[in-house]
C-alpha cells in the first residue's frame, strides 16, 4: 500500500542519538528550508531546540521525515493529504514506517556483521 520507492536509495541512519539540520537534509535527501516547512505542517515533527534555536533531530524524526517523504513525492499526496494519512487511526500499523524500521535494522545488523567478520 505506502512502499516508498526511493526510500530504498536513501542512506542508512547512523546510530547517533541527535542529528542535525543538515545531516538530516542529507539522510532525507531534502533541503533544510523545506524541513523548516514541514515543521510548521506537521505537528508530529518536534526537534529538540538548543543554544541559538539549533535544530537537533532524533532517529524517529527522521523516520518520520522520511515516511512524509515518500507520502508527498513518491506517492503524490497533498500537504494536508499527507497530514490526515499520517494522524490517521491506520498511521501507528502503517506499513511504510514499518518497512523502514525494518530495512534499518537489517543496515545496521549488517554492520555488525562487518565488524565482527574484521575481528
Amino acid at each position: 500500500m505506502l512502499e516508498p520507492s526511493n526510500n530504498n536509495e536513501l542512506p542508512a541512519i547512523p546510530g547517533k542519538r541527535y542529528f542535525t539540520i543538515g545531516e538530516v537534509s542529507e539522510l532525507c535527501d531534502v533541503k533544510p528550508h523545506v524541513l523548516r516547512y514541514w515543521e510548521q505542517e506537521f505537528t508530529q515533527l518536534k526537534p529538540v531546540k538548543r543554544r541559538g534555536n539549533r535544530r537537533y533531530y532524533q532517529r524517529q524524526d527522521v523516520i518520520m521525515i522520511r515516511q512524509i517523504r515518500s507520502l508527498l513525492y513518491d506517492q503524490g499526496y497533498t500537504i494536508g493529504g499527507a497530514r490526515l494519512k499520517l494522524t490517521g487511526d491506520d498511521a501507528q500499523e502503517d506499513v511504510t514506517k514499518s518497512s523502514q524500521l525494518i530495512r534499518q535494522m537489517i543496515a545496521e545488523l549488517e554492520e555488525v556483521l562487518l565488524v565482527l567478520k574484521d575481528h
